[in-house]
């Protein structure tokens, strides 16, 4: 049987292989949310749920349907999302003849459907009016504990002198590409001590090494959540095709590795937000509990 880590992997590998990468900024301003419990959804599950390309923000379990006197249409197909169960198992020491108390942290899934996969629910849906451009000057100003800020020939974050190097604005196509691609180094940046931290951000990865891989996949994800709290498009990224099968090798020699970035790329955006951290995410409630989700 495959294991979480595996059906959200191959979720996201057939994504690629069709010719997208799930991280460029796949929705609306809002970010999915629960209709019931009204949490938006946070980590992988943005990605998963939000690339599926329904309008709605809105998702819902086939209970939750029920309980507001809806239903999910014939024929829908639902989007798996992961929480992370916590339980505890005892086990025997040997050397100690002792029994010890193990936690056990396990990653699993429940599926849930669109608003507009349903039938006899009322939307709750509204059009969220923002000014995009002030709203990504407005993060990068409300950012708590700010790297410096350079001019550079080319964008880039140095964890030695903790500062973003960044080109001015008038050398972008366009100035969403300029917020998008600064909202990427400060991804980067949060991984230092000061702020969030990351292992293996102060050293230097090679290109192609598993931590400098695993650090652009955060800072791009990143960066893609925080395009979508300004509600611009993410263009730091060329979906070529040399491009989309590296990381298709990465995530099918590494199954944990999207998940796990996704999470600390959560970790991040909260941060650079002045959001405090969660004391879990929606989807770290047990698996009796998905319904309410």
């Amino acid at each position: 049987m495959s294991t979480a880590y595996e059906i959200v992997t191959e979720s996201i590998i057939k994504q690629l292989e069709s010719g997208v990468a799930p991280w460029r900024k796949p929705w609306r301003t809002e970010t999915p949310a629960n209709l019931v419990s009204k949490k938006e959804y946070r980590g992988i599950n943005i990605f998963l749920l939000a690339s599926q390309g329904y309008g709605s923000r809105h998702w819902i379990t086939y209970r939750q349907a029920q309980a507001l006197g809806g239903t999910v249409r014939e024929g829908q197909h639902g989007c798996k999302v992961v929480f992370w169960k916590f339980g505890e198992y005892r086990r025997e020491n040997q050397e100690k003849e002792e029994t010890e108390s193990h936690k056990a942290i396990l990653l699993r899934y429940y599926i849930v459907f669109n608003l507009e996969q349903c039938d006899g629910i009322k939307s709750t849906d509204s059009v969220r009016v923002i000014n995009p451009l002030e709203q990504c000057e407005s993060i990068v100003k409300g950012m708590p504990n700010p790297p410096e800020f350079a001019q550079d020939a080319r964008p880039c974050y140095w964890p030695s002198t903790d500062t973003v190097g960044m080109p001015a604005s008038s050398a972008f196509h366009a100035v969403e590409e300029y917020y998008s691609t600064l909202f990427h180094e400060i991804a980067h940046s949060t991984g230092h001590p000061f702020r969030v931290g990351r292992e293996g951000i102060m050293n230097h990865n090679p290109f192609g090494s598993e931590d400098y891989s695993k650090e652009e996949l955060i800072a791009e994800m990143g960066a893609a959540m925080l395009c979508g709290a300004a509600g611009i498009e993410s263009r730091t990224l060329v979906n070529s095709a040399a491009y989309l099968q590296t990381w298709i090798n990465k995530l099918k020699s590494d199954s944990r590795l999207i998940v796990s970035a996704a999470s600390q790329a959560q970790k991040a955006a909260d941060y650079i937000l002045g959001k405090a951290v969660a004391e879990t995410d929606s989807e770290t409630k047990g698996e009796n509990e998905c319904d309410t989700l």
